[in-house]
């Protein structure tokens, strides 16, 4: 049902705000709990994404309209269905503002409206977008381009950038890289292509156990690293990008970079309507207790999804483990009872190193390795591949959006 009527007030009982991965997941699997519940979900959007495969339509592996489907087509039939954006959140009434108006008042909120991409905090990267070799796999309407782009490049300056953390999939922007260069390998252009990797970090990858693989991958693209560079400005006609380079002393400069293909990874925020609230942790993130994923002020809010202030990897895979978490431990609220889960801080990162081939790194809080499957998890397999490229798409719109909980073993409270 989608309620798009103008009208001053509605009262609710479970608000969802977001009907992404995290949203349409949590109220696919609290309903397989218990059917009866009066659910509301905000969502602005007509269409809903699998984001996850943006970087195979990069790379030349996957076909961009088969990651997109209606949002009517996705959204659980039992559910009423705000058509509308949260601008403003006011926990102290149990109450949203939406941007037509209306309010709408709660007993429970169950926040994961992601995060937002801040193309704007690049100078000059939205009138780049899509032409003169500027592109992104952050991009629905643009990780074709990027393939039509490597496939058209046979010689010249290839950069690929990545901002400050925290950014949803931190892998993404080097797996960009990997299937690109993995083409002109196989096209055998590499030797005539000079590939770099702007990082505004100082680590390759989060997770140390993983930096010598892909170390070695770096090595056999011949790719250079450059740590502490952030992309700042782009001019897409002069096929120039500048870089904020930071030095051992924190002393920042200016750079400036010519290229042929520019992979830009934008900056992300939290929606402003959450950083400006009261749910808000200094970052701007909402703040939840890392574990229970409930709010520590508020307790009939929790969150989930990217926009949760926790520090595990922001991918569809936490968000797996993170839906049941929040579904049993909202029920036993709703009860009163004490919440029998805990989340571990799990998220999983496919690096598609090369195409047919993946790296498939999964771990928790503190770097804690958690692999599903009893195999080195540093070695890059075909079988991931099959995971990443055709598996996991399957199961997201036949399981995951429909409550079927799959690989989601947790830990109790003790």
């Amino acid at each position: 049902m989608n309620d798009q009527h103008w009208g001053p007030s509605i009262s609710a009982d479970i608000v969802v705000i977001g009907g992404g991965t995290a949203g349409i997941g949590f109220v696919a699997s609290l309903l397989k709990r218990d059917p009866d519940l009066k659910i509301t979900v905000i969502e602005p959007s007509s269409q809903h994404y699998y984001q996850p495969a943006w970087t195979l339509v990069g790379g030349g592996a996957y076909d961009a309209k088969d990651t997109a489907r209606p949002m009517a087509k996705v959204m659980p039939r039992q559910v009423n269905w705000l058509q509308a954006a949260v601008t403003g959140i006011d926990p102290d009434k149990r109450q949203l503002t939406l941007n037509d108006q209306r309010t709408v008042s709660y007993q429970n909120l169950i926040v994961c409206p992601g995060l937002r991409l801040a193309w704007e905090k690049i100078e000059g990267l939205q009138e780049s977008l899509g032409q003169h070799g500027v592109t992104s796999n952050y991009s629905y309407q643009h990780a074709q381009y990027t393939w039509d782009q490597v496939q058209k490049l046979r010689g010249g300056k290839a950069l690929f950038t990545q901002p400050a953390m925290p950014i949803k999939c931190a892998g993404a922007p080097q797996k960009a890289l990997y299937l690109s260069c993995d083409h002109w390998l196989k096209s055998t252009v590499l030797n005539n292509i000079n590939v770099e990797f702007n990082l505004a970090g100082a680590a390759l990858f989060g997770v140390a156990t993983f930096v010598p693989p892909l170390l070695k991958y770096i090595e056999k693209y011949n790719a250079q690293l450059a740590f502490n560079s952030n992309l700042v400005k782009v001019d897409g006609p002069a096929k120039t990008a500048w870089f904020e380079i930071k030095d051992a002393d924190g002393n920042v400069t200016r750079e400036a970079k010519t290229f042929d293909l520019l992979h830009v990874v934008p900056p992300q925020v939290s929606p402003d309507f959450i950083a400006k609230s009261p749910l808000a942790d200094a970052a701007g993130w909402c703040e939840v207790n890392q574990h229970s994923l409930q709010h520590p002020r508020y307790p009939e809010v929790f969150a989930l999804g990217d926009i949760c202030g926790t520090s595990n990897a922001k991918t569809a895979a936490a968000v797996r483990k993170q839906v049941v978490v929040v579904a049993q431990n909202l029920l036993a609220q709703r009860k009163q009872q004490p919440l029998p889960l805990k989340y571990d801080g799990y998220g999983s990162c496919p690096l598609t190193v090369e195409k047919g081939k993946v790296i498939l790194a999964e771990f928790g809080y503190a770097g804690k390795l958690l692999p599903t499957f009893p195999l080195d998890p540093t070695v890059a397999r075909r079988s991931a591949w099959l995971l990443k490229a055709t598996l996991l798409p399957w199961f997201y719109w036949n399981g995951m959006l429909k409550g079927r909980e799959w690989l989601t073993s947790l830990s109790k409270v003790d």
